[in-house]
């Protein structure tokens, strides 16, 4: 029997065995609530779709599409597209959240069945799991009206003859368009969009990355303290850490053992991978250390500094804070003059931080905290940092008052190529309705406590 014949033989065989001892047919379909969780109850997500709801029809209606992400792929554990983790706290796949602003109507698109779990040639160990035809997955979902994902396109149908405008949220970018050169930043919604341009030309499409950006700059406390764990374990594991960046070490190890450090607080992923930089990596943004494949993989040496740019991701919240640190003992008199003007920025930055102050204004006084010999050396389109959340960069709005529930870094960076020394402070501040709390204060900010946290010595 030649190979493929006898591949064919056995799988039959093997398909024979599992119908003539009926377990795999007895097996009854998982339920999706024995499996999945939500980060928060559900009114919170309830109030969310409410808010975007309103936030639409204010600004001109249309339906609002929300698309989830696809599902696993590489190994990966699956982590939902943030838009829809956003609206939902749903761990579904191949769903759509339909918002219609003018009707003030709530749709979940969703499969019968989790499509992850079909494998028709393995029974056993994919018994199948119901979605949208299980009353419990309806009532577990907090949105009243759920319905099959093969009714969105005669819905989609009957909005376009009806020239009717959709909403996307697009990134605030040009409109999404195929090209021949490969492009980054590609999302469900950009996916989506070009579809509905092809098969719904029709429709109006716009983009609603404003309206989603400035409702998800205020966070809820129940966010706030999300992120302040996030904070708290990226701290920790740098504590850890840190006294291992000696002479001999490579950034590579130190990344892992980092990465370690996390886990064992109980972060489900990175947000991002740890930037550990030193010497004349040191020196260069992290894209441009990544833009090669082993370019991070450098060896410490006896008068380098290093610099910890990390985060950990928890329950779907992130932190990304940073520090320099000598690897020896003591900075060398260059180093620790660029960690006290980082320093010194950053707290004006920090000081200056109350509700009704913008992004933009935070930038005029870091510019202004900045000695004119240092600014060729210190440059920024921003304040020197970005919202954080859901993602390592949630979106924002440059022009918007700060509120309270507002959590982003604050991040003066400096990269002298002329000197070879760079230094690099990172905290996340959260607006209160008095000022600011800095969540990150627990990790010493001084040449001092930086140096005496390098030796692994606690204060």
């Amino acid at each position: 029997m030649i190979p493929w014949q006898s591949h064919l033989a056995c799988r039959a065989l093997g398909l024979a065995l599992v119908g003539a001892n009926g377990l795999a047919a007895q097996r009854a379909p998982e339920r999706f609530a024995e499996w999945s969780r939500r980060p928060f109850a559900a009114a919170e997500y309830a109030a969310r779709r409410a808010a975007l709801l309103a936030a639409t029809a204010r600004a001109g209606g249309g339906i609002v599409l929300i698309p989830s992400g696809a599902g696993v792929s590489g190994g990966d554990s699956f982590r939902q597209s943030t838009g829809f983790l956003y609206a939902t706290g749903l761990e579904v796949v191949r769903s759509v959240l339909w918002l219609d602003a003018d009707r003030a109507q709530v749709i979940l698109f969703v499969p019968d069945r989790d499509p992850r779990w079909e494998n028709a040639s393995r029974p056993n160990d994919f018994p199948g799991r119901t979605l949208g035809g299980d009353p419990a997955f309806r009532a577990f979902s907090g949105i009243d009206s759920v319905a099959p994902i093969e009714s969105l396109a005669p819905a989609l149908g009957r909005a376009a003859l009806a020239r009717r405008t959709v909403q996307l949220d697009l990134g605030g970018d040009a409109p999404p368009r195929v090209g021949l050169v490969p492009r980054e930043g590609w999302t469900p919604e950009r996916e989506m969009a070009l579809a509905l341009a092809s098969e719904h030309p029709t429709l109006t499409v716009r983009d609603h990355h404003e309206i989603v950006a400035a409702l998800r700059m205020i966070k809820s406390p129940a966010e706030v303290a999300a992120i302040a764990t996030a904070v708290d374990a990226a701290a920790n594991a740098m504590r850890a850490v840190v006294p291992r960046a000696r002479p001999g070490a490579t950034e590579w190890s130190l990344i892992g053992a980092y990465e370690a450090e996390c886990r064992r607080a109980g972060a489900q992923r990175m947000p991002f991978t740890p930037i550990i930089k030193s010497g004349p990596n040191a020196l260069w943004p992290w894209r441009v250390l990544a833009s090669h494949y082993d370019r991070r993989a450098r060896t410490l040496a006896r008068g380098d500094f290093v610099i910890f740019d990390v985060g950990c991701e928890r329950d779907y919240y992130v932190s990304d804070i940073g520090r320099t640190f000598p690897v020896g003992d003591r900075f060398s008199p260059a180093q620790r003059r660029a960690v006290e003007l980082v320093t010194a920025v950053s707290d004006r930055i920090i000081g200056a931080i109350r509700p009704g102050v913008t992004l933009l204004e935070l930038q005029r006084v870091a510019l202004e905290a900045i000695p004119p010999e240092a600014r060729a050396y210190m440059q920024t389109g921003s304040f020197f940092g970005h919202h954080i959340g859901l993602e390592s960069g949630d979106p924002s709005r440059l022009d918007a008052p700060l509120a309270a529930g507002m959590v982003f870094t604050v991040e003066p960076w400096y990269y002298n190529h002329d000197t070879g020394i760079a230094a690099f402070i990172e905290d996340n501040v959260v607006v209160t309705e008095g000022g600011v709390r800095v969540l990150s204060a627990t990790l010493p900010r001084s040449v001092a406590g930086l140096e005496v946290m390098k030796r692994g010595v606690r204060r």
